[in-house]
């Protein structure tokens, strides 16, 4: 039996996060759910893409993926998926094509033919109990490619410069961007370079925040190989007056 991994924008306060799982475990009570979080602003299916699509490649395959975030689709359709040997259930909402970049393997638009008060519960949680249990995807609904398209930012490089966004703020206000430790070896053949934001100009990358002083600005890979920048002991997105799509360039000197 797979994992049914919960991704959604219900938020801690009400009772929507255990209602779903009380649909799940009333269907099969064996079935493990993993929270990725309920912490997803409402409606904002860039923050649910960075979350999710930084961590479900972690499970194994045959992993199912349910997502609550953004639900009431406006043609009230809902997706099943498979991507990478992944599972995803959601609403058609343009978050699929940005978690896959637009390459699914297989999606499925799900059988339905009422709008629902609450899909992720009545809708998407028995489709994810099935496929946990190993049921075969093309049995909730028929093929299609006609879905939403939303477009990742993309990075804009040349011989001398890369300049990329923030994508994402975390929890300790640091700000992951677009940018690569791959692009800036790609363009930068053992030359400096400087990486500017806000009114400010780092020159150095730090293997963790905690390398310069209290209250510096600190740049740093993340896990996933982003370039993040931070504040040690500070929140960088309120202290720059930076936040998600905010511009940052990386710039290369002649010379190493």
């Amino acid at each position: 039996m797979a994992v049914i991994t919960f991704t959604s924008d219900f938020g801690y306060r009400d009772h929507y996060v255990a209602a779903v799982k009380a649909k799940i475990i009333s269907q099969d009570p064996q079935i493990p759910i993993i929270d990725i979080t309920h912490a997803v602003e409402p409606f904002n299916i860039p923050q649910a893409e960075f979350v999710l699509g930084s961590v479900y490649h972690e499970f194994p395959e045959g992993t199912v993926h349910l997502v609550g975030v953004d639900t009431h689709s406006k043609k009230g359709k809902y997706l099943a998926a498979k991507f990478k040997g992944h599972y995803f259930l959601l609403p058609d909402n343009g978050l699929l094509s940005l978690l896959t970049d637009g390459r699914p393997a297989k999606v499925i638009e799900l059988q339905t033919d009422i709008l629902m008060p609450f899909p992720t519960k009545e809708l998407l949680a028995p489709a994810a109990v099935y496929l946990a249990k190993g049921g075969d995807i093309e049995v909730l609904g028929n093929q299609t490619h006609d879905i939403r398209q939303l477009l990742n930012r993309q990075l804009r490089l040349n011989d001398h410069s890369i300049t990329g966004h923030v994508i994402h703020v975390d929890r300790y206000g640091n700000l992951i961007t677009n940018i690569t430790r791959d692009s800036i070896d790609t363009i930068a053949h053992g030359r400096t370079f400087t990486i500017h934001f806000s009114r400010e100009t780092v020159g150095r990358i730090y293997a963790n925040y905690n390398q310069v002083d209290e209250g510096d600005c600190c740049c740093i890979y993340n896990s996933l190989n982003q370039l993040c920048i931070g504040i040690n002991k500070g929140h960088a997105s309120e202290l720059l007056g930076l936040g998600f799509d905010s511009q940052i360039d990386v710039r290369f000197y002649p010379g190493s």
